[in-house]
């Protein structure tokens, strides 16, 4: 900022220089007053600095604004929506193509508790101990308090491709359960109702298994691969089979399937299901018609059997 200071200096001392006493102050009748060729040239110098200023301010500002979204866990338009403007704007903001509407910035303090004079000179980012999300990876790693990514349905079909992508992971909302162990989680919302009587909109809060061979057979997991998405099933394996595992719905209106191990992306074991309370679980007649003539050919089979 100073060399941009000492740089307008030099350039108006040349410009004054190269004027000496012919041009302007001529026709004033100011000719070699050197005293209002100062006055203006102090002016034109005020006018610099608070532009830079201005411009020191929005930067400030943007870097800020990108920071407390992610330090909250929200998306753009999670944000944009909060603030009652449109996303492309937020954007803009946040990448100082735009300057902040006052009304805006005002929004933004209410919100957090903060001053304009902190929003707009204080990078949040480098308060208090350093980065956020420094901070909140070391936070991770330490065993503290999970902070878990949720992954609604609509983000599902980014997640397959940026699941591995620290960005697009920090851009998911967080929140954290304190009776969950140490661990590396995440929580996916899952529709449909292949899982009864797990209803459809239900978030499946679940664990990392790194490697296949420590998955269980009967235990419920997300998987995701390549062909199927995000799914969450039953899974069972197949000790003849070991480069397949078998997907089982709960739902025995739903026929099982296999999926090859090389398809898959990651899994993860199911550790506890979040669903709304006091909500109908709704039941296809079809449905139930074909559930009621499952039950009645396992009973026929065991009545066989018996006899």
């Amino acid at each position: 900022m100073l060399s941009l200071f000492q740089g307008q200096i030099d350039s108006l001392q040349s410009y004054e220089i190269k004027c000496g006493s012919v041009g302007l102050w001529d026709v004033c009748g100011i000719c070699g007053s050197n005293f209002f060729r100062k006055i203006n040239l102090f002016v034109f110098l005020i006018n610099n600095l608070v532009f830079s200023l201005k411009l020191l301010a929005m930067s400030i500002a943007a870097q800020n604004l990108k920071y407390l979204r992610k330090l909250r866990g929200w998306t753009q338009e999670e944000f944009a929506n909060k603030l009652k403007i449109k996303r492309s704007l937020l954007g803009a903001y946040e990448e100082e193509r735009a300057e902040p509407r006052l009304e805006v910035l005002e929004l933004v303090s209410d919100m957090f508790r903060l001053s304009l004079d902190e929003l707009l000179r204080k990078k949040m980012q480098d308060a208090k101990g350093g980065n956020y999300l420094t901070k909140r990876r070391a936070q991770k790693m330490a065993g503290l308090p999970n902070s878990i990514q949720l992954v609604p349905v609509k983000a599902a079909a980014g997640y397959l491709a940026g699941y591995g992508d620290p960005e697009f992971l920090d851009e998911l909302n967080t929140f954290t359960l304190p009776m969950l162990a140490p661990g590396n989680y995440r929580a996916f919302e899952i529709v449909g109702d292949s899982m009864l009587p797990t209803p459809s909109g239900s978030v499946i809060v679940a664990e990392k298994i790194d490697n296949l061979e420590n998955v269980k057979s009967n235990l419920t997991y997300i998987v995701i691969s390549r062909n199927e998405g995000i799914v969450y099933k039953r899974v069972m394996k197949n000790n003849k089979l070991k480069n397949k595992i078998t997907l089982i719905s709960d739902n025995t209106v739903f026929q099982p399937y296999t999926v090859n191990s090389e398809d898959i992306l990651e899994i993860w074991k199911a550790e506890m299901v979040v669903s709304k309370a006091n909500v109908e679980q709704r039941w296809d007649v079809n449905q139930l018609a074909s559930l009621v003539s499952n039950l009645q050919d396992q009973v026929t089979t065991l009545k066989r059997k018996m006899n």
